[in-house]
């Protein structure tokens, strides 16, 4: 049976879709796509109302999608469903394991019991977590594929709860035949990515959110790159574009109770992409070594692309220096807005250092 379909003429949800994914899948789908109609619901806890598209086929809701009121709201002809919202990230989740679960587990399990009965849907499309699968190395990396074994013990509770929206989503797959489809995301970067985007979640991260936004940032202002653990961990990266494509092919082309990784195949160092974006900004002041975080056993990863190449015929095609550029440009042009986030939350990260302080 083939579970192909295409998003022409469709009636796509994204969950999360203010969001930095989201509203580029949202922007990739409306010029790429000729969707019918597109609704967003996002409570902009970690996102930006300037994020969303202005077009008529758009409907914003602001919410969380657990909130049974806007569960009702949403139409029950969904041709599509991107579930993305998170509450993000690591560091976040260890401060508040609460809120991690009420935005990442809850958000789920009501999104996809309120799902399993719409007739009309073809794709429920996940976004995954690789770092939950990838092996916790300094060694050597491997490409860490779809069928990595996952152990039972984690670094954050924001790990966890991606992997168990994957197994409510195995759940009512074979439960109701909700056609779920898991895309596990590698590191995505790009524009969009707005730092202190949202409300303030207790931690700094809640601003320093992501490395390469926070390098970019930096270096545009001339500060040293904070590097933990001296930057020999690596990551894979893929830009944002790459990613909304490969989350379209998760749609059009995934087989339901499927994973696959939406990664660029390649291993960067910390170190190396810290060089890479001080070149891009002139940026000449000396790095700053640090020591690694006492939370953090997953050293170096990337994911493998070789399934998501021959089942989606995807693959990420932007370059991680022509991406950096891209990323780097964007920036420039909209410091402001990103000036605006990150002094909204200024003055919190101040009085806790002082409260910090006090208490040493």
């Amino acid at each position: 049976m083939s579970h192909t379909f295409h998003l022409k003429n469709a009636k796509i949800l994204i969950v999360g879709g203010a969001g930095f994914v989201g509203s580029n899948l949202c922007h990739h789908i409306l010029s790429q796509h000729d969707p019918k109609e597109i609704w967003i619901v996002d409570n902009l806890l970690s996102s930006d109302i300037s994020n969303v598209p202005i077009n008529e086929r758009v409907h914003f809701v602001f919410g969380s999608i657990t909130e049974d009121k806007i569960l009702h709201e949403i139409p029950e002809n969904l041709d599509a469903v991107f579930h993305l919202a998170c509450y993000h990230g690591n560091q976040s989740s260890i401060t508040d394991p609460l809120a991690d679960h009420d935005n990442n587990t809850l958000t789920t399990l009501k999104l996809f019991e309120r799902l399993k009965d719409f007739k009309n849907i073809k794709k429920v499309v996940y976004a995954a977590a690789g770092c939950a699968v990838a092996e916790k190395t300094f060694d050597d990396a491997k490409a860490t594929s779809e069928d990595a074994p996952v152990s039972l013990f984690h670094d954050s509770p924001y790990s966890i709860s991606k992997l168990v929206g994957e197994m409510y989503g195995n759940y009512f797959w074979m439960r109701y035949g909700l056609p779920f489809v898991k895309a596990r995301f590698q590191n995505v970067y790009g524009p969009r990515e707005i730092l202190g985007a949202g409300r303030w979640r207790g931690t700094a991260h809640t601003v320093w959110r992501n490395v390469v936004p926070t390098f970019i940032w930096k270096s545009l202002q001339g500060e040293a790159l904070p590097l933990d653990n001296a930057g020999n961990a690596s990551r894979d990266f893929i830009f944002v574009e790459d990613m909304a494509r490969g989350l379209v092919a998760c749609a059009e082309k995934g087989q339901p109770g499927e994973a696959y990784n939406l990664a660029s195949g390649v291993e960067t160092a910390i170190g190396d992409l810290a060089r890479m974006i001080n070149e891009l900004t002139g940026n000449a002041t000396p790095v700053a070594l640090r020591p690694a975080r006492d939370w953090d056993r997953s050293g170096k990863r990337f994911g493998s692309t070789e399934k998501s190449r021959d089942k989606l015929g995807f693959e990420a095609t932007v370059s991680i220096m022509e991406g950096l550029r891209k990323t780097v440009e964007w920036t420039k042009l909209n410091q402001e807005t990103i000036q605006r986030t990150i002094a909204n939350h200024d003055l919190m990260m101040r009085q806790l250092e002082r409260v910090s302080g006090c208490t040493k």
